[in-house]
């Protein structure tokens, strides 16, 4: 009899435990989706926020991942909108294919976005790029052109590679491609202090460490030398545009987001003073408000 209560008692807490992990699987924040982009590279894609309300893209940047917009997909935002992150491939839990053409085909990128607003069935949604997500959108841009798209958002985003457009804080990522593990680390953490100007907490800036660290250093250096000869594509955008900017980026400098100003003319601009490289993060409730503001501003038929 007590061996018979014993193994009822084990065959419960086994059936307890395994509800608990069901419940805690079903209880994330985002609904995972993965998307499969022309090249077969799956992608990591994450769902928050009103499933009803207008679509917004973020694309983060060079050897980050979804979880940089932590303080979009956390805030009022989710409550409006449906937002949209993911990992682009080679980072975070998107597949990481290890042959440079994955990479430095422009074609590859703009794919992976068209695939995301095709399998989701996003309706105009606004893509918001920052840093290296910009180019992204620009590779969009380029093959696909703004027609699938209600406007665009760049944050501190790369539009050329004309000199004075870069600050020293990118200096770094030339150690972040060494195959030797403690050079790539300590280049990171130098890279990711440069990336803001008001500085993450210490458990904030591990975390960063550690996404980005899953960036293998091999596909770090193919994100590297491709051209960026936009401004022809830029030229052509006929949807609204913001440029973010932050006044003290040390990696992409204001003239950057001059450049793009001056190139598409209907473009409006958010400088953001005392602000680095990361004003969604920096100042996340202006950021915010801003996105919320340009995302109502765009008619829900364009």
């Amino acid at each position: 009899m007590h061996r018979v209560r014993a193994l009822l008692f084990l065959a419960s807490a086994s059936l307890a435990g395994a509800a608990a992990s069901a419940q805690t699987a079903t209880d994330q924040p985002y609904k995972p989706i993965a998307v499969k982009s022309a090249d077969g590279v799956m992608l990591a894609v994450q769902e928050w926020g009103n499933p009803t309300g207008r679509a917004i893209v973020f694309v983060h940047g060079f050897s980050q991942s979804n979880l940089a917009w932590s303080r979009q997909v956390k805030s009022d935002l989710a409550k409006e909108f449906r937002l949209i992150t993911f990992d682009l491939r080679g980072h975070g839990n998107s597949d990481k294919p290890l042959a440079p053409e994955a990479y430095r085909e422009s074609k590859r990128w703009a794919d992976d976005i068209a695939a995301i607003i095709l399998q989701m069935g996003l309706l105009k949604p606004v893509l918001v790029g920052w840093s290296y997500g910009g180019r992204v959108i620009n590779d969009y841009l380029t093959h696909y052109g703004d027609g699938a798209i209600a406007g665009i958002n760049y944050v501190d985003a790369t539009s050329t590679t004309k000199p004075g457009v870069y600050g020293d804080g990118g200096k770094v990522m030339a150690l972040m491609v060494s195959d030797d593990l403690a050079t790539s680390i300590e280049a990171t953490k130098k890279f990711l202090v440069a990336c803001f100007n008001v500085q993450p907490s210490a458990d904030d800036m591990a975390t960063a460490l550690a996404y980005n660290m899953m960036v293998p250093a091999t596909v770090r250096g193919f994100l590297g030398g491709r051209p960026a000869t936009y401004d022809d594509v830029l030229r052509k955008i006929a949807v609204p545009v913001l440029v973010t900017q932050g006044r003290q980026d040390r990696v992409v400098l204001p003239a950057m987001s001059e450049h793009t100003l001056a190139v598409v003319k209907h473009a409006r601009s958010a400088f953001y003073e005392g602000v680095g490289h990361s004003p969604f993060y920096e100042t996340p409730d202006r950021f915010n408000a801003d996105l919320a503001a340009f995302v109502r501003s765009i008619p829900r038929n364009r």
